[in-house]
């Protein structure tokens, strides 16, 4: 059994090329395989595609699928599958966000069946992540029966609906509580030629208590558990192994909305980051397992700037003047600073559930922020009433983190069009930053592109980094070969319970 948060999974979330929540993509994994795997070194090999080809220009890429790989419902996937699942997530009616953003958005210029195991897919410009994006269970196959019959029942995931090739089919659903996965016993397919699973059963069941996760992997009533937070984690008891596997992608950040409110003042949100003691909170908070960020890019990704570490420091002092030169110079009566009539407040949406680590660094922020007269209000909102206000923009500055191997993924948070653009964030520089980098086949090049866009952030403090987050998984002492992808993601192939 395995214990997972999962708690929004039953709000649509049961699909990956439709959800960004990297929770959906944890489970799916399962059912969904990949035409690639992106081994720990960043490199790349065969999985349901034994070969690739990238034209010159990098607008191309060919590939040569197996020809001996079925879907759970019996349908043969081949070069029409492929087509049929990449088109369906770029097209707008499926409404998906960061899986179309992964394979291009406008970029993508459509995918041919060349013959029956061979498939190119092009771009209209250079779009150098798209391996990397080929690895994600984002970008893994439906069954094309699935998608021309039930395709609108994908986010609410069902039996005979969740049909992927993997090595394990959904079986049973219950939301809120359990999914059950049995072996594929065809499975001969797996990324390092694995077969079939030698676990029959991979029972999932959605603790969102943390506590209650790490209760079940002690007792023995679970065999592992994810998302486990340091202050339970370093209580574990005997026998218990912890593997913590830092997340690539943008660390968990503050996203400043600069066309709403107050934060339109580079002072104001420079003073804001600055007002944080973000080091101690922290080191208290997770005990030091989890590092303070100093960038949009976490340690673990590539083209990370380590120059930028320690350079924006906490200093009320500093952050005081800023304030001050914005013209924030009177006070009210609770301490708030105060100009032309207004409090220097701002209102903070979060998106429920807030675990309880969350929940005491975003107390810690409000009372740093206090402290030199700047009021931060918190909202903590179910997903319909936060997405009301997302989606107009009518909030001072949210929260999260996000996985992802390739920097391409700030192109989502900070290009004028980026889905994800929560500081809307409008600069032609930026964009012809973000534009160059992802047209680029130049890894180094496109590291001094990011260092540029990271070295930018700083000073301009559209998002606010506090720290890069682990996936901390505890196993039981039953559990052997559990192996894990780059996002640590357990991977089941090699799984054996004694």
């Amino acid at each position: 059994m395995w214990s997972i948060e999962g708690a929004n999974l039953a709000a649509g979330h049961m699909d990956p090329q439709v959800s960004q929540l990297d929770v959906s993509g944890l489970v799916q994994r399962a059912v969904l395989d990949s035409l690639v795997f992106q081994e720990a070194d960043g490199t790349f090999t065969p999985w349901l595609a034994t070969d690739w080809d990238v034209s010159d220009d990098g607008t191309a890429y060919t590939f040569t699928l197996r020809d001996d790989v079925t879907f759970t419902d019996g349908e043969p996937f081949d070069a029409a599958a492929v087509k049929a699942n990449f088109d369906r997530i770029v097209d707008p009616a499926t409404a998906s966000k960061q899986a179309a953003s992964m394979m291009g958005a406008d970029y993508y210029e459509g995918t041919e069946v060349v013959d029956d195991h061979t498939v190119k897919v092009s771009f209209t410009q250079p779009y150098a992540p798209f391996l990397q994006a080929a690895s994600t269970p984002q970008l893994g196959f439906y069954s094309p029966a699935v998608l021309a019959e039930s395709a609108d029942q994908l986010a609410a995931g069902s039996p005979g609906i969740t049909v992927g090739t993997g090595p394990f089919e959904l079986t049973e659903y219950t939301p809120d509580q359990e999914i059950v996965y049995t072996r594929n016993d065809d499975y001969a397919w797996g990324p390092h030629d694995e077969k079939a699973p030698s676990i029959e059963t991979l029972r999932v069941e959605i603790q969102p208590e943390a506590s209650v996760r790490t209760g079940v992997v002690e007792s023995g009533e679970a065999d592992l558990a994810s998302n486990i937070p340091p202050n339970l984690a370093k209580d574990l008891g005997e026998g218990i192994t912890v593997d913590s596997i830092e997340y690539p992608g943008l660390p968990y950040s503050l996203y400043l909305n600069e066309e709403y409110g107050v934060f339109a003042d580079e002072k104001v949100r420079q003073a804001f980051a600055r007002g944080i003691d973000i080091d101690a909170a922290v080191e208290e908070i997770y005990f030091g397992q989890f590092p303070r960020a100093w960038s949009v890019l976490g340690s673990t990704t590539p083209g990370y700037d380590a120059s930028l570490e320690n350079s924006w420091p906490f200093d009320q002092d500093t952050a005081n003047a800023l304030l001050d030169e914005a013209g924030w110079t009177e006070r009210d009566a609770d301490g708030i600073r105060m100009k032309d009539g207004e409090r220097l407040s701002v209102r903070w949406i979060a998106w429920t559930p807030v675990p309880d680590d969350r929940a005491a660094l975003a107390n810690a922020i409000q009372s740093d922020l206090k402290e030199i007269g700047f009021e931060v209000k918190r909202e903590v909102l179910e997903p319909g009433a936060y997405n009301a206000q997302y989606e107009p923009k009518t909030f001072d500055l949210t929260d999260w983190g996000f996985s992802g191997v390739d920097a391409d993924f700030l192109r989502a948070h900070l290009h004028t069009d980026g889905f994800q653009n929560a500081s809307q964030v409008s600069d032609p520089k930026i964009d012809a930053l973000l534009e160059q980098a992802v047209a680029s086949s130049d890894q180094d090049e496109r590291n001094e592109l990011y260092t540029q866009l990271q070295q930018w952030n700083a000073e301009y403090t559209a998002i606010v980094p506090l720290y890069t987050p682990s996936a901390i998984t505890a196993v039981g002492e039953r559990v052997e070969g559990l192996q894990y992808d780059l996002y640590g993601r357990p991977l089941f192939y090699d799984v054996t319970v004694g």
